[in-house]
């Protein structure tokens, strides 16, 4: 018997120590001490002026240290999101990671004509299907904003739908406004029965941002305010941009996201304590020759990694990000980028990441980088399984029966453990060159779009009861009248 031993159970992987966490977090303490933030919303305002915080110039608000402790000592440290029938499939706790899409890319490549275009209901209900078809996502968001709506202001509703229909993952949503995420919760209630029903197997979260640097806009501040009522989880999550919206510096970066995420999180708390929130965001960097948003650059990537660190630091879930790219295409580049920001994020731990099968900086959402990501994933989760080291798996008897010079193929040793340890990959090949030309010297593209077609042809997912979609469609219906007599 041997005693104190350490054992990795998965690879080991961080990049802030918790000296260096600590040091960002009483950064971002200071910031919103001193500094403050901007909200632009008077719920919020009046909210602020009947604690402890200082309120100056209308809607500068300066937080003291001890009300940000107290928020986050009634923060829950886990948090759960439900698939459509409620079963609790995502689970938000410390190195508990899970995969998805990213939301409301304005384009899409027309898969028959190739040419970009807008976004439609129909391409995000397919995005649903391909992701409720393929086993590495863990939720999923919209992936496109559906454009052919007749309100601008409803499609939020019509977006939830499609999604609702698509699949019956875990959701995270976005909405146009306060009265937007009202119907949204409206239309999960008519699928899960009842409002206590959804606070206790909450079927979506909602995604806020913020306005780097250090500003809390009025319809972001509605969802919030009206989350901590509600009880859902929430992404309040800023996208700063180093060098434009926040500090050049890495560090500095993070203090100031930090700082914005908190000063959500003591604002909802003084609503209601106990918010289910999560942190995080696009954390990167603005390229200085063209401007554009990264995201493909490593610091994406690095950033990401140290915030998680933070996270855990805090014990509040993070909300990272992984899969997408800055090419324009579903090229080298694309791969490249996404498993370096996918194989990162899972390293760090991070609860929820998201954004794959975006291109071109977030501006294109793409099929195609979809079912690459899937591929990615399961090989990145295959690399975070670790080694296991024991004597049935050092084999050393097993290397002692098969003797120098012979082969391991035939034995109960192989036999019973291959499929447990070896990755088998769905799209790459292996083949040699001979066996490749005879199968029609097809590359990754091919390999892709024939798994896609396979899906969109045949993949339904479980349908939505009759008298719930209708359920659905009148409170769409309602909210397109509504803006429809306004209008008028």
């Amino acid at each position: 018997m041997q005693v104190n031993q350490v054992h990795n159970a998965t690879p080991q992987f961080a990049v802030l120590s918790r000296d260096e966490c600590e040091m960002i977090f009483r950064a971002a303490l200071e910031i919103m001490e001193t500094t403050g933030g901007r909200f632009l919303n008077d719920a919020a305002i009046e909210l602020f002026k009947n604690s402890d915080a200082l309120v100056e110039d209308g809607n500068l608000v300066k937080i003291p240290a001890f009300m940000t402790r107290r928020a986050l000592n009634d923060s829950p440290e886990k948090i759960t999101l439900c698939s459509r029938d409620g079963k609790r499939s995502v689970r938000l706790g410390r190195n508990e990671v899970h995969f998805g899409t990213g939301s409301d890319c304005p384009f899409i490549y027309d898969r028959e004509t190739g040419k970009r275009r807008r976004y439609t209901r129909k391409d995000v209900n397919d995005a649903a299907r391909v992701v409720d078809a393929l086993p590495n996502y863990d939720f999923f968001m919209s992936h496109g904003l559906a454009s052919d709506v007749e309100h601008d202001e409803t499609y939020d509703r019509h977006q939830f739908m499609a999604m609702v229909k698509g699949t019956s993952k875990p959701l995270i949503v976005t909405a146009v406004d306060g009265e937007g995420l009202k119907d949204l919760h409206e239309m999960a209630i008519a699928f899960c029965g009842s409002e206590d029903n959804f606070r206790v197997a909450p079927r979506f979260g909602v995604y806020i941002e913020p306005s780097s640097p250090l500003a809390h806009g009025d319809t972001s501040l509605e969802k919030l305010l009206y989350c901590a009522e509600k009880s859902i989880p929430v992404i309040y999550t800023p996208c700063p941009s180093a060098g434009a919206t926040a500090p050049a510096t890495l560090a500095g970066m993070l203090a100031q996201t930090l700082a914005e995420t908190l000063q959500g999180l003591v604002l909802a708390h003084l609503k209601k304590p106990g918010l289910p929130i999560i942190m995080g965001g696009v954390v990167t960097v603005m390229d200085m020759k063209t401007s554009n948003y990264c995201y493909g650059a490593p610091e994406l990537s690095l950033s990401s990694a140290a915030l998680t660190d933070v996270s855990k630091y805090l014990n509040i879930p993070m909300f990272s990000t992984g899969g997408c790219t800055d090419s324009r295409i579903v090229d080298e580049q694309a791969a490249l980028e996404a498993t370096i920001s996918l194989e990162t994020a899972f390293l760090s731990g991070a609860g929820l990441i998201h954004d794959a099968g975006y291109l071109d900086s977030g501006l294109n959402g793409s099929l195609e980088m979809l079912v690459l990501c899937d591929e990615i994933i399961g090989m990145v989760k295959h690399l975070g399984r670790g080694i296991k080291v024991n004597e049935e798996y050092l084999a050393a008897d097993v290397i002692d029966e098969v003797g120098p010079g012979n082969n391991f193929l035939r034995t109960s040793h192989t036999l019973k453990h291959y499929k447990d340890e070896f990755y088998f990959p769905t799209l790459l090949d292996r083949h040699n060159i001979e066996t490749w030309k005879a199968k029609g010297e097809k590359i990754l593209n091919d390999h892709i779009n024939a798994r896609l077609d396979e899906i969109l042809g045949g993949h339904e997912p479980e349908p939505l009861p009759e008298d719930v979609e209708k359920k659905m469609q009148d409170i769409i219906d309602r909210a397109d009248k509504k803006v429809a007599s306004q209008k008028s």
